[in-house]
């Protein structure tokens, strides 16, 4: 008779996330709460001033000329201080422009260049903000849960940047300008408080005086800086050091750069193509923010499977195949100006996108030092969305002489080139060859 075989070992539970990730999930929830409203509002308040695509795409331009500028240097203002401050004090100057703005809005004073003007401010508050919170993220949670918590703040950004954002934007701009700008304002308030009372602790890894370690690209090194030079402009070149020098970094970020700037161009005259009498949809103002449903249908639903399917399939090949499907679909608005097919494609567009970015995320997350993270997400996002204005304008130019389907049909074209060169230089064993061990939290 046959041994009775041992019962199965129960798999562990998984660690919690813990109530300090959950408020910083709160609170990031209302920040994109006001950043859909702003997304969404502010271009259909632009359409009632201009109808040019040069002037729309200057509009698009404007909200990520700040990365651009400042994305190294605020990553070297998160590394340096209080992560939970510097969001705090970013989102409190947001408010306040945000007012200022509602203000300008109810006096009539409200004009194009100004609104250029507010959405660039805006996109400084952005920056850091963003970065805070996710050099933030690792203090919060173990290694292993990464992928989940990342996962979570992507569909906590999409639910309320589009299902709840996006629709609000319409809603409040049936009431006037100054609830589009005003509404924002008050979210950022609120997340303030949020992060005051939900997120007790300090943030900080690096200290000023701190020495540079050495030139090992694999654990945050950078060389030492020269005898009085300025301490800010070293740990500048750390960061940018540290990924030009990484193997698996380098060829993602600059992929991410090319991605960026064929996304920025598509989406900058997008709205020409879908809203309004003269576009080939027809949608109006009203109805085009309930189209960003699907889209964020789909990144709640990737933001909750990619943990499993990295798993299952591997991160790399996880990435690379979910971008080049995802950019693949940006053809179909163009070949087919129909509202029900646009629905349908937005779907898995976001589902698989959002996979995409929350593996990149992740994976940088487990490269890179915890005392980087900041400047080395700066000097990331820099070179990533560096290139945006430019292709957010370059499109806006070629449009007006060119027309707007042989834009958005280039722009799909370039990105997919773009994934199909990352995908034959990136492997799994490149990356778990360099993650590092986790570091102790900071708070």
């Amino acid at each position: 008779m046959a041994a009775p075989s041992a019962p199965p070992v129960p798999r562990p539970a998984a660690p919690r996330l813990g109530r300090r990730f959950t408020a910083l999930l709160a609170a990031a929830g209302a920040a994109n709460l006001g950043d859909g409203v702003i997304a969404v509002g502010v271009p259909l308040v632009a359409l009632g001033l201009t109808r040019s695509p040069e002037q729309i795409a200057l509009l698009s331009a404007a909200t990520w000329l700040p990365w651009l500028l400042l994305g190294i240097t605020a990553g070297v203002l998160v590394d340096r201080s209080d992560r939970r401050r510097v969001q705090m004090v970013g989102l409190g100057a947001r408010a306040l422009l945000l007012a200022a703005g509602a203000w300008l809005a109810v006096t009539g004073a409200l004009t194009l260049p100004v609104l250029v003007g507010l959405v660039l401010a805006y996109g400084v508050t952005e920056v850091v903000v963003d970065l805070g919170s996710t050099a933030m993220i690792p203090d919060l949670v173990p290694r292993e849960r990464l992928p989940a918590a990342n996962g979570r703040v992507v569909a906590v950004q999409q639910v309320a940047n589009a299902f709840l954002g996006a629709p609000l934007a319409g809603a409040l701009l049936t009431l006037g300008t100054g609830w589009v700008l005003g509404v924002p304002a008050a979210l950022a308030v609120a997340a303030v408080a949020v992060l005051w009372r939900g997120v007790p602790g300090r943030y900080r890894h690096a200290r000023t005086d701190a020495p540079s370690p050495g030139p090992d690209p694999t654990s945050g090194a950078g060389d030492a800086p020269a005898p009085g030079a300025p301490r800010a402009w070293a740990d500048v070149r750390e960061g940018l050091r540290f990924i030009t020098r990484h193997p698996v970094l380098r060829p993602v970020v600059l992929t991410a750069a090319v991605l960026n700037m064929a996304s920025a161009a598509y989406f900058a005259v997008f709205v020409l193509w879908v809203v309004g009498p003269g576009s080939r949809v027809g949608m109006t103002e009203q109805t085009y923010p309930l189209l960003m449903l699907g889209l964020a249908a789909g990144a709640v639903a990737g933001s909750v499977a990619g943990e499993a399917l990295a798993r299952r399939i591997g991160e790399v090949r996880l990435m690379v195949g979910c971008w080049a499907v995802s950019f693949s679909l940006l053809v179909v608005p163009v070949l087919v100006p129909r509202v029900p097919a646009l629905v349908v494609v937005l779907v898995p567009l976001g589902a698989l996108s959002t996979v995409g970015n929350v593996i990149s995320e992740t994976v940088r997350q487990r490269l890179v030092p915890a005392r980087l993270l900041g400047r080395v997400g700066g000097a990331s996002r820099t070179l990533a969305y560096g290139l945006m204005p430019l292709g957010a304008v370059t499109a806006g130019v070629l449009a007006g002489r060119h027309g707007l389907a042989p834009v958005l049909l280039g722009a799909a074209a370039l990105s997919v080139a773009a994934v199909a060169a990352v995908g034959t230089v990136l492997r799994q064993r490149d990356v778990d060859a360099h993650e590092l061990p986790q570091e102790s939290p900071a708070a």
